[in-house]
């Protein structure tokens, strides 16, 4: 048995949307991680409003979070040391219920200034996964975060699972998924509309399955930016599979610096069965991004894409531009594979194309236009 209760309102939480209930939070935390067995915390329906929580482990226990109510983020900023719900160091994690994590993040958006500077103060990320080992996420709702909505960082054997993930599109840095460092990762049934990224894959993600998912509004299924930083691994073994993205600035992106900081490789990607519907730019590979001329523009790429495949894309594209593979000079990508890729410019007055340079590979069942590789 716990040496207290695991249901927030018995400790003292007021679902008033105004009551801090932070301390129980962390209480309802602690009874649970110090028991052993299965636990389940307990977050009635109500609003309840709180600063960052620290939820460590190691626990010896199993903990289940039942999230019937809304979590609501704070607006002042000096309640969080990091990020708002920051779990860490904890094996077998559930999170499962109809609630809502709402950053509330419109309170804050207008002092994030990482669109014009790459040395910014990163407001908290709502939902964290530090050094976390087997944990599923279903049912629940992520919504307004003030920077990213959920961040996965060296985990392994994590499931999402018809999750929702909603900011407005044009709120700054709202990724909907984030995940780096991490192993055996699976996004499933998971509707995301957000103001950056639906879903962004960073250096260190090995095993990852993306299935069933809506992006739209935000910046499509991205992977990178690759490159920036020393000693990044290598991203391999992805598949993005049955997906739709709609509206979206980008579709299927994998971005690496022009100046790379480091060498990983990105290799072994299927994307398959994904329908874009008014899409902007719908498939990309770039290894000379460079936002904010930060790199230097001639810098000799050191990220190396081999083994990409895209087979049954179809739908509309927002730009003529459908396919654009922008590889490096001194490194070009290599296997590159499009295979029934049948993209349309949605306007009249032009005609789709396909821009490509130093892509090595082949193109199977596309029209002239696309047909670039």
């Amino acid at each position: 048995m716990p040496a207290g209760p695991l249901d927030i309102a018995q400790l003292g939480a007021k679902g008033d949307g105004k009551s801090d209930s932070t301390p129980m939070i962390l209480k309802a935390w602690k009874n649970a991680c110090d028991a052993t067995g299965v636990q389940k915390i307990v977050i009635p329906p109500g609003n309840y409003l709180t600063g960052g929580l620290e939820l460590k482990g190691p626990c010896k226990s199993s903990i289940i979070i039942r999230l019937d109510g809304n979590l609501l983020g704070t607006g002042d900023l000096n309640a969080y040391k990091r990020n708002w719900i920051e779990i860490e160091n904890v094996d077998n994690l559930s999170i499962n219920g109809h609630g809502t994590i709402d950053g509330q993040g419109s309170l804050v958006w207008n002092k994030n200034d990482c669109q014009h500077s790459y040395n910014c103060k990163v407001l908290p990320n709502s939902l964290v996964l530090d050094f976390v080992t087997n944990a599923q996420i279903r049912g629940i709702t992520l919504a307004n975060s003030k920077f990213f909505h959920l961040n996965i960082f060296a985990s392994k054997n994590v499931l999402i699972d018809k999750v929702t993930v909603k900011a407005p599109g044009n709120s700054p840095n709202t990724d909907g998924i984030h995940m780096g460092d991490s192993e055996n990762v699976t996004i499933s049934g998971t509707t995301i509309g957000v103001g950056d990224d639906c879903i962004s894959i960073g250096p260190g993600s090995k095993t990852i399955r993306i299935d069933g998912v809506k992006c739209g509004p935000g910046h499509g299924i991205s992977v990178g930016s690759l490159g920036r930083y020393k000693d990044e691994k290598d991203v391999e073994d992805v598949k993005v599979k049955g997906c739709t993205l709609v509206g979206t600035t980008n579709g299927l992106r994998i971005k690496s610096y022009e100046d790379s900081k480091s060498s990983p490789k990105v290799t072994k990607f299927v994307y398959e069965d994904v329908t874009m519907d008014n899409v902007s730019y719908p498939i990309i590979i770039d290894q000379k991004y460079c936002p904010n001329n930060i790199c230097v523009r001639s810098g000799a790429s050191k990220v190396a894409v081999t083994d990409v495949v895209f087979k049954n894309i179809h739908g509309t594209s927002n730009t003529p531009e459908a396919i654009t593979l922008n590889c490096a000079d001194n490194l070009p990508c290599q296997g590159v594979q499009l295979h029934n890729v049948d993209i349309k410019y949605n306007k009249s007055n032009n005609k789709t194309m396909a821009v490509c340079k130093n892509a090595v590979g082949k193109s199977f069942g596309l029209s002239k236009e696309l047909a670039c590789i």
